[in-house]
């Protein structure tokens, strides 16, 4: 499968989660606060639904000419006004343009340089950006309502790329490594992985460490959470889906500077 392919695919996967998802719910439901501090759960499909319209029938065309980001602002709150049932056919209707959007573009258009998100890219990483928001809002409305998620497979495994892109960030300026420390990230559970970072210069990922100054062991979930801000490091400490091995400091330390978005 190209990369194209798989980041189509899984933001497919994603728009198809999210648009049964929010079908799915009572009234009562759509006013629940979100694990997004500000939001209610109608607040992030709104969010969800005005970048998409925003982003129908846009096609990159350089880094010179950004997507139109200035359409979100009135999409969303015109989303606010509407009733559930018409928000999630809108949003139904527009995914399915988005669709087609993605069918018709050529593999140039497709690779294209734009601005994204998080910077300067290309338009395969914008939507791989779009799939990651897509996977972790669901998670945002599902777990306030106690309603169970699938964690696992290709759709999770690129959300959790986004962090892992920006793991040399998190280690050097949330976490603030230190020279002659190096730390091991092993990420179990529905997603599993090991990521090891070491002090060059700045923190770095490296391909591995034998001997780390300490082995950080993060449920993929709670790391996610943790990485986006969503739940207080301490509730994930507690129950044992962070803990750590090594040095003591640097592992209370690290476990509760996981953050780097929100």
């Amino acid at each position: 499968m190209s990369d194209r392919e798989l980041i189509t695919s899984n933001l497919d996967k994603c728009w198809s989660s999210a648009v049964n998802f929010f079908e799915s719910l009572t009234e009562k439901h759509w006013q629940v606060q979100s694990l997004c501090s500000e939001w209610s759960i109608k607040d992030v499909a709104s969010h969800l639904f005005s970048v998409e319209q925003a982003l129908t029938d846009w096609i990159p065309t350089g880094l010179k000419v950004p997507p139109p980001f200035e359409l979100v602002s009135g999409y969303f709150a015109a989303a606010l006004q509407m009733e559930t049932a018409t928000l999630v056919n809108e949003f139904r209707q527009t995914l399915n343009r988005r669709r087609e959007n993605l069918a018709k573009m050529t593999d140039t258009e497709f690779s294209t340089p734009t601005m994204t998100p998080v910077g300067p890219g290309t338009y395969d990483r914008f939507m791989a950006v779009r799939e990651f928001d897509f996977w972790m809002h669901i998670r945002d409305c599902a777990a306030p309502l106690n309603i169970a998620t699938d964690n696992s497979g290709p759709t999770a495994e690129m959300a959790l790329n986004e962090v892992h892109l920006s793991i040399g960030y998190i280690v050097g300026k949330k976490i603030g490594l230190k020279k002659n420390q190096t730390i091991h990230f092993n990420i179990y559970g529905a997603v599993e992985r090991d990521i090891f970072v070491a002090f060059e210069d700045r923190a770095v990922e490296v391909p591995y460490i034998e001997n780390p100054t300490v082995v950080i062991h993060c449920d993929s979930m709670a790391f996610m959470n943790q990485a986006c801000g969503r739940v207080d490091p301490e509730i994930p400490i507690k129950q044992g889906l962070i803990h750590w091995v090594g040095d003591e400091i640097l592992g209370n330390h690290s476990a509760r500077n996981l953050r780097f978005t929100m």
